[in-house]
């Protein structure tokens, strides 16, 4: 049976909210997978449904580049915005840009994409290393779970709790790991770590 355009929009609007929002939102991916097993899974549903969120999910990002833009100035304030900037001059942060859009669940793309908009950073390569990003992690994880979470858990999530439920929880667990994030000193953290004596063999 093929996706209906209100499940389609459904996912888009979905995968948009849940990046828009800086650290919370629903697991768009859990969701995606939700609707994949409503609908039977094929090859050209499963396409749409990583392209439709990648689309969705990329986008959203750019609320978050214009509105680290607008807050320039309260954001130089917080150390950790301070030493997202520094990496922002690395030759490698398109690499940072990619693997923190890819990594599940932790909201450090948040991070980098109010950073750089804050820092006007050249938005074209972001983007599209964002959206390339976004369609692996699609790829990978609703194809992971659909192949192997669903099949253990065909109408449930974690613990016996629905797929929306268990989405719910773990954008709370993701929300406060961005609140700590923030509040942490991550450089200070850093220059501990690097100092610290090595234990004796």
């Amino acid at each position: 049976m093929a996706l209906s355009l209100l499940s389609i929009l459904f996912l888009f609007v979905i995968a948009f909210i849940s990046n828009a929002t800086p650290f919370f939102g629903a697991s768009y991916t859990l969701l995606a997978t939700t609707v994949l097993f409503a609908y039977g899974f094929t090859i050209n549903a499963f396409v749409l449904v990583v392209l439709v969120t990648a689309i969705g999910a990329s986008l959203a990002k750019l609320v978050l580049y214009y509105g680290g833009k607008s807050a320039k100035g309260q954001l130089r304030k917080n150390r950790n915005v301070n030493l997202l900037e520094r990496w922002l001059r690395q030759r490698s942060f398109l690499a940072v840009v990619f693997v923190t859009a890819v990594i599940p669940g932790l909201p450090l793309d948040d991070y980098v994409y109010i950073v750089a908009g804050a820092n006007s950073a050249k938005l074209v390569r972001l983007f599209t290393v964002t959206f390339l990003a976004k369609l692996v992690k699609g790829f990978i994880e609703i194809g992971l779970e659909y192949a192997s979470f669903g099949q253990i858990f065909p109408e449930t999530g974690l613990f016996g709790l629905s797929r929306l439920v268990t989405s719910i929880l773990l954008s709370v667990v993701f929300l406060l790991f961005g609140i700590i994030f923030f509040k942490l000193d991550m450089e200070k953290l850093f220059s501990r770590l690097k100092h610290q004596p090595a234990e004796p063999i």
